[in-house]
């Protein structure tokens, strides 16, 4: 083994000197020695000048491995002395090894590397010559078998006096542990150390038959050193394209911290680089270390600890169109990169680019989403959680509330509110609001959640109390946390509240639990008081709820559940383009019953079967009789949750459209986003051979929930419906509009028809068509009306258009420009959205 490019370590000159010293004793007993033996004729002189031509030319013959910015080389040397003790005296073997080596040295290396390499191989002669002595020598008179016997022992000392003198010179000039650097390459090693212990050997053996055939030598120690070293060349190359196609894959995360300490590590190893740096041009931020740990990850300018050369490389794909940053190797002393090197540097780097671009995308990806989270769980206005967060947040406190103590809500709505936007305006009482929000954030306790449920309607939802009775004590102080005047540009106004107290009840969950609290809230009101807490005696509400369970099955027999159409009307041009069904209950005593007074109580009574067949039945007879009539519109129906548990609810749809001689893709159902859609593997067989069977389906209320993303990727909706908080915003709230455009963005990428509920007014629908929305429905357009009123609505028509509820936005033929219009289809598809439920 042979020389280091490069000595930087005080410790590694004081061990090469430290050999040096222990060299000069050998040379010195040598000296010594050959006094006693000199050559003394010409054959000797001869031999010993071959002996130093020789170790001069196996010191320059050699395979050179780099490792960082240290070069190793395998050369012959130990050949050399080996065959030298064969043929002449212990002590001219270890004279011409030192003269030989710095001959072959002295021109190439810095001093300290030649005195090293000097001293090491003097003192590898030495202890191979101190084995032959002991042995009596290799010449004859021994017989061959003894010759090679010697020959292997003498040579094993040698080669691992050479292993065992370089290795801790070589683990410090590279920076490498010692262990990790003697088995780095050991197969390698011990078929070189085998190679040249077999030229030995046979050199030998061919001397002590005829020194003529000596001739015959040179020959074969050029071929094997060329083999052994396109041998190493070969093993290099292998094991660089394996460790490039790791480090590659190794970048294949999408999260741009490990990505960026996955390339330092790799590129430091892939490289045998001294330090790694990877600057990025987003952001400055730079992140620098080796192959054990990250010495810097920042964006302030520090410098590295390695001085020496540096190598930059741009990372830019392959078509060099990007360039997000700059890899730099930086090594300790000079290397030069072969042109296999060069190539799997360049495409490291574009692999990294790669990698880096993908990351970076994934965590804007990953923001936008968050930042939709959150807009769809936070009201715009306060920043407080809205209704649907309260609800989930709710929900799931109520299953784990016996673990951790008593739930309650806290129903807060102010007293009088309307007078505040009446007098001042809506941007005065915006500020009113907020600064309640802001006054019941620091009332309550870091485990409340506080929500804005719209309006001037606050909720505390109250979670781990001790005992029920501390509800009180809480609500009072949220109330009296409003009582001191608020400042409104300069004016002090007061607000006056009322509070309703529930405790979470047994059965009913976080809908009733807010029910009763309302309930609550109202009976305070009445009542005068600032607070008042649920009783259920006060609760006729309740009481009619149970009468009316009971009265359910009556009610399917008699067909006392009917359905009113509210319609899908096309933005643009203000035709009815499909029509969602709302599910009534007229009652022969209590009259008209909306849908949320009895939904809950269906689904519970097992009657949903029979009253989702009745429901279905009357919107398809409705969706005949108006194609009979010349308008083939689509009507969706609401679909519950449960009915998706069935397998046998494919099977009931189809049948009925059979039955109404109806083609599948005109009904449309409706889903909600539930716990149940996004966990159940039943609902996906449901689902999807509904939709297999052409039957279109619909996400309602999209962006309201925590799941919608995720919904999207497992199942197979046509369209999706824009809930209507957010239209109702959209004029006000920047946040409402950005979620509305997203969605429209979203439907657009995945070819799903949009569709936009609660469009109350002219300018907001603009608004949405503006945005690329094509379809919406709402009270602008018309409220739900018996299928009859619909049909005849669709026939009388708008401005003498027959199908239309609205005029058109503009003249037909008319070249519009719209400001801030996205690209994509301004043509709605067949939509459907609806909701057997209060529209």
């Amino acid at each position: 083994m042979a020389d280091s490019r490069k000595v930087v370590d005080p410790s590694l000159r004081l061990l090469v000197y430290t050999l040096s010293g222990c060299a000069a004793l050998v040379v010195l007993a040598a000296l010594l020695t050959v006094q006693n033996q000199p050559p003394d004729s010409v054959r000797d002189l001869v031999t010993a000048t071959a002996l130093v031509v020789t170790v001069a030319l196996a010191t320059v013959i050699k395979t050179p491995l780099r490792i960082r910015s240290t070069t190793l080389a395998f050369a012959w040397v130990e050949t050399a002395i080996v065959i030298g003790l064969a043929v002449a005296p212990a002590s001219w073997v270890i004279l011409a090894t030192g003269v030989g080596v710095g001959c072959g040295s002295i021109t190439r290396l810095a001093p300290i590397k030649t005195t090293f390499a000097v001293a090491k191989h003097t003192l590898v002669a030495g202890g191979s010559a101190l084995v032959t002595l002991l042995f009596g020598g290799i010449w004859p008179p021994h017989e061959p078998l003894h010759i090679l016997l010697l020959l292997g022992l003498v040579y094993l000392v040698a080669a691992l006096l050479d292993d065992l003198l370089a290795m801790p010179v070589i683990a410090l000039a590279s920076g490498t542990p010692i262990v990790r650097q003697f088995r780095t390459d050991l197969d390698l090693r011990v078929a070189g150390f085998a190679v040249r212990f077999l030229v030995a050997a046979c050199t030998v053996l061919i001397l002590r038959a005829d020194p003529r055939l000596l001739l015959a030598v040179p020959p074969l120690v050029l071929s094997l050193h060329l083999a052994y070293s396109a041998r190493i060349r070969t093993r290099t190359e292998q094991q660089a394209w394996q460790r490039l196609a790791r480090a590659t894959d190794a970048l294949n995360v999408v999260d741009l911290d490990q990505v960026l300490t996955t390339a330092v590590t790799e590129a430091s190893e892939l490289f045998s680089a001294d330090e790694v740096e990877i600057e990025l041009r987003d952001g400055g931020r730079t992140v620098r270390g080796n192959g054990t740990d990250i010495a810097y990850d920042g964006t302030a300018p520090q410098p590295s600890a390695v001085d020496g050369q540096v190598m930059p490389v741009p990372l830019e794909g392959h078509d060099r169109t990007d360039d997000v940053g700059v890899l730099r190797l930086r090594f300790a002393g000079p290397v030069e990169l072969s042109e296999r090197e060069q190539y799997t540097l360049r495409t490291f780097a574009s692999a990294l680019c790669t990698a880096v671009r993908n990351a970076q995308a994934y965590a804007e990806l990953a923001r936008i989403a968050e930042d939709h989270a959150y807009a769809a769980t936070h009201d715009a206005l306060t920043g407080l959680s809205n209704r649907r967060h309260l609800l989930d947040e709710g929900s799931a406190q109520l299953t784990t509330r016996h673990a951790d103590g008593v739930t309650a809500l806290v129903l807060i709505d102010l007293n009088h509110f309307k007078e505040v936007n009446d007098t001042l305006g809506h941007g005065a009482g915006d500020r009113v609001l907020i600064q309640v929000a802001e006054r019941l954030r620091d009332a309550a306790n870091p485990d409340d959640l506080v929500a804005r449920l719209g309006g001037d309607e606050f909720a505390v939802l109250l979670r781990g109390l001790p005992a029920p009775a501390v509800a009180a004590h809480r609500a009072e102080a949220l109330l009296a946390a409003l009582h001191d005047p608020l400042d409104l540009d300069g004016m002090r106004i007061s607000v006056e509240a009322s509070g309703g107290i529930a405790v979470a009840p047994a059965t009913g969950g976080m809908p009733e639990l807010l029910r009763r609290a309302d309930v609550a809230m109202y009976q305070a009101k009445r009542a005068g008081q600032r607070v008042a807490t649920y009783a259920p005696a006060r609760d006729t509400a309740d009481l009619s709820r149970l009468t009316l369970g009971g009265e359910l099955p009556r009610a399917v027999a008699d067909h006392e559940f009917t359905v009113n159409f509210q319609p899908i009307v096309d933005l643009a041009g203000g035709e009815v383009i499909g029509a969602e069904a709302l599910a009534r209950w007229h009652h022969p005593t209590h009259g008209l019953i909306d849908p949320l007074r009895f939904l809950e109580a269906v689904e519970r009574s097992g009657l949903l079967p029979a009253f989702a067949e009745a429901i279905l039945d009357q919107a398809l007879i409705a969706a005949g009789s108006w194609r009979d009539a010349g308008f083939d519109l689509p009507v969706s129906v609401n679909v519950s949750p449960r009915s998706l548990l069935d397998a046998r609810f494919p099977g009931a749809v189809l049948a009925r459209l059979r039955a109404h001689d109806l083609p599948p893709d005109r009904l449309v159902l409706e889903l909600t986003e539930t716990l149940t859609l996004s966990q159940l593997d039943v609902v996906d067989r449901v689902l999807s051979r509904l939709r297999d069977s052409g039957v279109r389906l619909a996400l309602d209320d999209f962006g309201t929930g925590y799941s919608s993303l995720s919904l999207l990727s497992r199942i197979p909706v046509h369209e999706l419906k824009i809930d209507r908080s957010f239209v109702g915003a959209m004029e006000t709230a920047p946040e409402a509009a950005a979620v509305i455009r997203s969605t429209l963005d979203l439907g657009r990428s995945l070819d799903l028809t949009v569709v936009a509920e609660g469009v109350e007014s002219e300018p907001q629908r603009r608004a949405l068509w503006e945005l690329g929305c094509a379809a919406g429905q709402g009270h602008l357009f018309a409220r739900p009306l018996p299928a009859a009123a619909l049909l005849a609505a669709l026939q009388r028509g708008h401005g003498g258009r027959t199908g239309a509820l609205a005029p058109a936005l503009h003249d037909a033929g008319a070249v519009i420009r719209l400001p801030g219009r996205r690209t994509g289809r301004t043509r709605p598809s067949p939509p459907a959205a609806t909701d057997a439920r209060q529209p």
